[in-house]
């Protein structure tokens, strides 16, 4: 069996290639934006094919000879167009799969009903509803999901912070919504089922464990973590307030928790029994299960996805290699390593930021980071998916990975609210470490922010140098 994944980048996507690769009886093809950022599965035979649903070319190439292909594929984009792109694509994708014979089409949205869905829950149900266009030429299962809850998820993120972080919550009214909540675990194991299940025609399959509130799931996530936690609804506090309250609480910049706290509004619960009649199988674990599954990985450091791994949005994906040498202004500090090895200096460097902090001026970045939050950036306390490991694509606070060289070479991407493009890169090179700052500026302001901030720089980046080498040592002794 021929298999496509798109969206292999993805929060679901990079699991459920995760997945199926343990099955020898598949071959198994994806189709990326970015071939670096597929280097996890470098030990295993996969084919990986580059470009987008908007390059025809590239999309019919990448379906040939493909059997069954994944469509997970969505936007959590900002602006009028963002829609229009999500309507054309699933278009692009659909008739390419037709041309190629392709004969089934599984896709992942969401629940909930037009009537009341927000802006982007809206997008997801009309991208369902184009794939599934063309029946007699094509067969889509279109599966269809409500909060999902696995470490790394933008849904689990926001639950866990605030009843961590709030022993009283003022709410909005939304918190009585209805909804049916699911495990990560579970919505893989639906999506690799539904390569094998044996039916015809189209098919819309709810997916989902119990029902229950929004504010259920606050109580029963803090009891699963031994809380007790208040909750309170009133009736003025409105989403838009809610996603600017949730930015000083929670790792959700405020972007991606205004478009999750929008689709609150509408109940999202399971409106048929296909799951059940169709893969009587699998048993959807509770919400106490997922949370506690959760748990266990971020404590182990096992967090094989999380919600900023891809997206169409360029805040949370780059798209190809970052052209450095346009940069306009650059600020250099060098160090020698002396009789260092390169590797271990190496080492420290793929551990810089999220919990692991910034050395010496930490608080520093914090303030930089909280400013960030203010105007809607991710600031610091997106932190990093691993505390030892990076991979093209992982996010350190508030910067992306977009280059690794094994024991060379870190290059990162600000994602901050700049007036300006900027990289900050980490090079070991004959016996030094070099670290350049690169920076475009947008305009006068641009220019006047980079005179403004190199006082600073010259704090910050040199102890960030200094600090790398005495861990190095200290990492060293400890052997």
């Amino acid at each position: 069996m021929n298999i496509l994944i798109t969206g292999a980048t993805g929060y679901i996507g990079r699991r459920l290639t995760n997945k199926l690769i343990e099955d020898k009886n598949l071959k198994i093809r994806l189709f990326v934006r970015n071939k670096k950022k597929i280097e996890g599965f470098k030990n295993v035979v996969i084919e990986i094919y580059e470009g987008d649903t908007f390059d025809m070319p590239a999309l019919d190439n990448a379906l040939k000879n493909i059997d069954f292909a994944y469509y997970l594929i969505h936007s959590m984009g900002k602006g009028g167009d963002f829609s229009e792109l999500d309507r054309k694509s699933a278009s692009n994708f659909r008739d390419a799969c037709i041309r190629n014979n392709v004969k089934r089409i599984i896709y992942l949205g969401g629940l909930g009903v037009k009537e009341t869905a927000s802006e982007h829950l809206l997008s997801r149900l009309e991208t369902g509803e184009i794939l599934s266009e063309k029946p007699d030429k094509i067969q889509t299962l279109w599966f269809r999901a409500g909060v999902i809850l696995g470490s790394g998820s933008a849904s689990f993120e926001i639950l866990f912070d605030l009843v961590r972080k709030l022993p009283v919550m003022i709410t909005p009214k939304w918190v009585k919504t209805k909804t049916q909540p699911i495990a990560v675990a579970d919505v893989v194991s639906y999506l690799a089922a539904a390569k094998e299940v044996d039916v015809k025609g189209n098919q819309i399959i709810y997916i989902g464990s119990e029902q229950m509130s929004f504010g259920d799931m606050l109580r029963r996530t803090a009891k699963a973590l031994g809380l007790k936690r208040y909750i309170f609804p009133v009736p003025f506090f409105s989403p838009k307030l809610s996603s600017y309250w949730l930015v000083f609480i929670t790792r959700v910049p405020y972007q991606i928790a205004s478009a999750l706290i929008e689709g609150l509004k509408s109940e999202t619960i399971i409106q048929n029994d296909n799951a059940k009649r169709l893969f009587p199988e699998i048993k959807p674990v509770s919400l106490e299960n997922a949370v506690e599954n959760a748990i266990y990985e971020l404590q182990h450091n096992k967090i094989l996805s999380r919600w900023c791994d891809s997206s169409i949005a360029d805040a949370c994906d780059i798209k190809v290699q970052q052209d450095i040498s346009s940069a306009v202004y650059v600020d250099r500090k060098v160090r020698e390593i002396g009789d260092l090895n390169e590797r271990d200096v190496f080492s420290a460097v793929m551990a810089i930021g999220g919990e692991n902090g910034w050395f010496n001026y930490n608080f520093l970045w914090k303030i930089r980071g909280a400013m960030d939050r203010l105007f809607g950036g991710y600031g610091t306390k997106r932190g990093r998916r691993d505390c030892k490991t990076l991979r093209v694509g992982d996010s350190i606070d508030f910067w992306k990975v977009v280059d690794i060289v094994p024991d060379k070479r870190l290059l990162l991407f600000s994602e901050m609210k700049l007036p300006a493009k900027a990289w900050l890169e980490l090079v070991i090179d004959n016996k030094r470490l070099i670290l350049t700052a690169y920076y475009y500026p947008f305009g006068l302001f641009g220019i006047l922010y980079w005179y403004s901030v190199l006082p600073m720089h010259n704090i910050v980046f040199n102890d960030l140098l200094d600090s790398i080498i005495k861990e190095t040592k200290k990492r060293v002794c400890n052997v």
